[in-house]
Parts: structure tokens; C-alpha cells; sequence
């Protein structure tokens, strides 16, 4: 196991993680002005319907989605508070000190980064060769419940693909550089961890439980134990673990060792997990205004989600918290169960 450097070329002032510090970032400020901008491009470019294969899209008008995703925004900013009201007790960790000298830091980011890229890049050519939608974080059909066929097979294959380059790779790369703490795959209080996880899990539960009213409760008791059952193993090895190890346990110590700034770390972490999804089935390239509007509710949609999951990970030092409070269960279990099971055609 190689020791971490400890060599200062200059070292950047340890991050305060306040969260009146926070709010009061100039990144915070700068993107809330990016993130009404997004709004002012869909409400300029979208017209009367947007042109994405979403269940609501016949039903619901562009202004209709842009106050959803700006209500999940808020539920996003309730949920952060939470979390620094229920850590206002604990001894935070420092994950700059978990991350290497800068210089070294820099590297590693932006070789994990161009990584990613390619990863991005090759899942779209083996995916489309074999007749299937490019492998992105989330399975064709997630969330928005696009109609698009997907086959067991490409179900399969996406998430050995995703779970592969995202997940094994890089965890075994670094691995044998960096201990478990340094990655933040160990809690350093275990307890507190779980009351976090539970808190978080019960309300993001509910709240889509009461918003997105998901098919899994129409589901027969088979169907639901399978579904269930499947649809976490496959999410948890497609989009969850991969997340978890390419941003969360290695790309945020880094982040905040070259920014010296939890505002700017949680944003990168939030645009580095939306660059993720780039490949959406239901995002459409063809005209430049698609395009925008695609990016925009790429934005809109996981750009907040990928900020709090930031958040659990720096509040905690533990990249485990938000694979449990905030992803596998709720929402892909909760919501993608009933994809799996038609997916699976399961009775």
C-alpha cells in the first residue's frame, strides 16, 4: 500500500463545510444563475411541447416540466439541510486530506476524467453494433418510462458494461494505491450513517411515493418479489456501484483537494454525474434546439441529485451512505421495478 503524499507544494485552505458557507459561495450563486438561465433556454426553445418520448409528454406542457424539476430542486435544498442539520454533531472528515498532493491530485482527475469520456465513448459504439441504445448510467426506460423496446440481453450487457468500466476498473486501479478510507468505502461512524440513511430513505420514499405514484404497487406479489429483486441487482451493478466508485469514492477527495471548496466540489460532483447520462434513451441530437433541450432537462433532472448525493459523501466521509439513502432503493427500486418486470416479462 503506497502512502498518501504529504508533500505541500502550496496547499489550498482547508474547506469550511458550513452550511451558511455554502449558501453563501460565489460557485453557489453562479449556478443558480446558470440554473434559471436553463430554465429561460426551455421556456425560449421548447414552444408548445418538448420532443422527448416521455408517458407524459402527450400530457404535460414544457412549463408543467419545468416546475417538476424545479420542485425536486427544492425537495434537493430541504434534503441538504437536513443532512447538515442531522451531521451538525459529528466530527467531519477532511477529504482533501484523503486525496494525494495536488499535482498529483490533478492527474488522476483529469486522466479518470478522459477515462470516463471513453468509457462514455465506447459504450456508445458496442451498443449501437449491436443494435442496442449507448450504455449510459441509466438502462433505456429509466425514470421518464420511455417507450423504447429493451431486451433482457441489453439490459444484461449494460449493466456488465457499466459495472466493469465504471466500477471494477478504476476501483482496482486505485486500490492498490489508496486504503479504504482514503476511497470512502469505510464509515467512521457507523451509527450515525444509519440514522442518516433512514432519515433520507423514508421522506425521498414518500416524496415519490406522492409524486410519481409508481406502477411497483400495481404489481402481483410475484411480480413484485422478482421486479424487485432484479431490478436492484441490475440497477445496484449498472448505475449504482458505478456512480458510487467513479465519482464518489474517487473523483471527490479530488475535487475538493483542487478546489479547496465543499460549493464547488458538490457542483462538480453534480455535473460530473449528469455528464454520466448523456446517452438517456429519451435525449434527442437531431436539431440544435433538440439538443439544447436535451441537455437542459439533462441538467434539470440529474445535475441536484448528483449535488446531494455529493453532500451525503462530504458530510460523511462514506460513499456507501448515498448507494442506500439515495439511489439504489429510492428511487430505482421504488420507480424501475416495473420496467424490469416487463423488460423481463415476468408473471
Amino acid at each position: 500500500m503506497v502512502t498518501l503524499s504529504r508533500k505541500a507544494d502550496v496547499q489550498p485552505r482547508p474547506p469550511r463545510h458550513g452550511l451558511t458557507a455554502l449558501l453563501h459561495s460565489r460557485a453557489v450563486h453562479l449556478t443558480a444563475i446558470g440554473w434559471l438561465g436553463i430554465n429561460a433556454v426551455v421556456l425560449a426553445v421548447a414552444g408548445d411541447a418538448l420532443p422527448f418520448d416521455w408517458s407524459t409528454a402527450a400530457t404535460q406542457t414544457p412549463v408543467g416540466h419545468l416546475l417538476d424539476a424545479n420542485l425536486a430542486l427544492a425537495e434537493v435544498v430541504l434534503l441538504t439541510v437536513l443532512t447538515y442539520w442531522l451531521t451538525r454533531k459529528r466530527t467531519l472528515p477532511n477529504l482533501a486530506d484523503r486525496a494525494p498532493e495536488r499535482s498529483v491530485a490533478a492527474r488522476e482527475t483529469l486522466l479518470l476524467l478522459l477515462y470516463g469520456a471513453g468509457g462514455l465513448g465506447l459504450g456508445f459504439i458496442l451498443a449501437r453494433l449491436a443494435g442496442w441504445h449507448p450504455f449510459g448510467l441509466h438502462l433505456a426506460g429509466s425514470i421518464y418510462g420511455t417507450h423504447e423496446h429493451v431486451s433482457p440481453a441489453e439490459s444484461i450487457a449494460w449493466a456488465t458494461y457499466n459495472l466493469l468500466v465504471y466500477a471494477v476498473v478504476p476501483l482496482l486501479f486505485f486500490r492498490r494505491r489508496y486504503s479504504a478510507e482514503a476511497l470512502n468505502l469505510r464509515s467512521s461512524n457507523r451509527r450515525a450513517d444509519s440514522l442518516l440513511i433512514g432519515a433520507i430513505l423514508l421522506i425521498e420514499s414518500l416524496v415519490q411515493i406522492a409524486v410519481l405514484a409508481p406502477g411497483i404497487f400495481d404489481l402481483t406479489t410475484g411480480q413484485l418479489v422478482l421486479g424487485a429483486s432484479l431490478t436492484f441487482t441490475l440497477y445496484l451493478a449498472g448505475a449504482v456501484l458505478p456512480a458510487m466508485i467513479f465519482i464518489y469514492a474517487i473523483l471527490v477527495p479530488r475535487f475538493l483537494r483542487l478546489t479547496g471548496s465543499t460549493a464547488t466540489t458538490v457542483i462538480l460532483g453534480g455535473l460530473t454525474y449528469t455528464a454520466l447520462h448523456i446517452w438517456d434513451a429519451w435525449t434527442v441530437f437531431t436539431t440544435p434546439s433538440n439538443a439544447a433541450l436535451s441537455v437542459a432537462f439533462l441538467l434539470l433532472t440529474y445535475f441536484a441529485p448528483g449535488m446531494f448525493k455529493t453532500v451525503l459523501t462530504v458530510r460523511t466521509g462514506n460513499a456507501w451512505v448515498h448507494v442506500w439513502a439515495y439511489h439504489a432503493l429510492a428511487p430505482h427500486t421504488l420507480i424501475d421495478a416495473p420496467h424490469m418486470v416487463h423488460v423481463f416479462r415476468l408473471k
